[in-house]
């Protein structure tokens, strides 16, 4: 109960009720002092009355006067002149004085609660103006056992008033907030919890049908969001589906199209004239459709594991891709250059990070052959307070807009004619399981320059390592 919302609202109204009839309690018991004090001079104005009417009276009578008035003396100034009316034995000196003529609202609530926290019984002076005009000032003595008592059984019925009206009032609002607002809530949450068993299943999805405005916004943004949620998966599921499909089929075909190669090899070693010609178009295409096959099934496979992270040298890495692209140039004039400090190691995954450069180097290779014309790559490193730096730059002809716009998306971010565009979308997938980004520093006609910046820190369970 105590940990539900509507149970700690209850608690929470009471509370606040308590507080506020709290505040109303001290003044009313400060009104109330005042007003017990005030009918005592009353009183005793009237017994000084009746004596200054006969002078006759006893001292039997004097007696009961003082009694019924509840004080022990009465002084009455009458033209300036003070006078002690009526008197009889005070048990006691007297403690303090009180003067109600033109009392403050903040030195009535003070005396008020200095009494109720003062349990002995004192004499005290009260001081007043007498009622009708009767005299310029009335004073008299009296014990504050009787006031005190009776302020306190004030403030209890005010007290008990108070705590039945906070329990009432509590009750009240609990009932009609948990109606109008609770139930509502544990209706949406209930619309989650079952829409979260089976989101695929439309009939889950929630119905906006709140009265109050906020709670209406709240189920027409939950009905938006499980909607859009439910196409999402159905989507997910159709493409996982059809990437599934895909990937037998780029299989099969990776299958066939590896042996058609092996037959197109064949003829270009034919003296016809025509099958010459047309020959080495044919290898070439069949080979594109072979790295497409290939692409496809690698960008189709499940996601990379995390790198092995250890410390690489990187002048040697470089030095396998360069090898490697040099075996796969040809007949075109490109030279390879390299400027990376032989002391350089870096933190990384040494066969991932060799994927990135070569990819990198490899789309370089490919974007100036296309040209036709000669070129330079080549590879630079250094490292920063934080980084690690990469840099792969060509003297190529830049990449075309469609390629800058899509550079990392799959199948569209291809740079030349037949290509898919996932190397790059691989090596960016790689490069940030390191922690890392590849980013595009600069494309033009005089060439291209892609960074590789891989971080020093690596946090492990939110420890920063060095």
């Amino acid at each position: 109960m105590l940990r539900s919302l509507s149970g700690r609202f209850l608690i929470l109204t009471a509370i606040f009720v308590i507080l506020a009839e709290l505040l109303i309690l001290v003044p009313s018991v400060a009104r109330y002092r005042e007003d017990y004090l005030l009918s005592r001079l009353e009183r005793a104005q009237i017994a000084s009355l009746a004596l200054l009417a006969d002078d006759m009276i006893g001292p039997d009578l004097e007696t009961e006067l003082l009694r019924n008035a509840g004080v022990y003396n009465v002084v009455l100034r009458r033209d300036e002149a003070r006078q002690l009316v009526l008197s009889s034995e005070v048990p006691g000196p007297v403690a303090a004085t009180y003067d109600l003529r033109d009392p403050a609202a903040v030195e009535l609530i003070r005396d008020s609660i200095r009494q109720l926290f003062q349990p002995e019984n004192r004499v005290i002076r009260v001081i007043g103006n007498p009622v009708r005009e009767a005299g310029l000032v009335i004073e008299v003595t009296m014990s504050t056992g009787p006031l005190r008592t009776a302020m306190i059984e004030n403030a209890g019925s005010i007290f008990l008033l108070s705590a039945i009206f906070s329990v009432v009032t509590a009750l009240l609002l609990f009932f009609a907030v948990r109606g109008v607002i609770l139930k509502p809530i544990k209706g949406v949450i209930g619309h989650m919890q079952t829409y979260a068993q089976d989101p695929e299943d439309a009939r889950r999805i929630i119905e906006p049908s709140a009265s109050v405005r906020d709670l209406r916004e709240a189920e027409v943004a939950l009905h938006d969001l499980q909607t859009q949620l439910t196409a999402a998966l159905r989507q997910k599921d159709r493409l996982a589906q059809l990437g599934s499909a895909v990937a037998k089929i780029s299989h099969d075909l990776r299958n066939i199209l590896t042996s058609a190669q092996l037959f197109s090899d064949r003829l270009e070693g034919s003296d016809d004239p025509t099958v010459k010609r047309l020959a080495p178009k044919v290898v070439a295409s069949v080979a594109r459709a072979v790295n497409l096959c290939e692409a496809t099934l690698a960008f189709g496979r499940a996601e990379e594991p995390a790198p092995r992270l250890t410390q690489v040298a990187l002048i040697e890495l470089v030095g396998d891709v360069i090898d490697s692209e040099r075996l796969a140039v040809g007949d075109y004039d490109i030279s390879f250059a390299e400027d990376i400090p032989a002391t350089l190691r870096l933190r990384a995954d040494p066969e991932q990070l060799f994927r990135v450069i070569f990819n990198l180097v490899r789309n370089a290779r490919q974007a100036i052959e296309i040209s036709g014309a000669a070129g330079e790559i080549s590879v630079a490193a250094e490292e920063s307070d934080c980084d690690w730096l990469i840099r792969v730059c060509d003297t190529g002809p830049g990449l075309p807009p469609k390629a800058r716009e899509n550079l990392f998306t799959p199948f569209q971010g291809g740079a030349r004619k037949g290509g898919t565009g996932l190397g790059l979308v691989i090596s960016a997938e790689l490069v940030r399981g390191h922690g890392g980004q590849i980013e595009l520093e600069r494309t033009d006609a005089d060439g291209t320059v892609f960074l590789v910046r891989l971080p020093k820190e690596i946090t492990h369970l939110g420890i920063a390592d060095r």
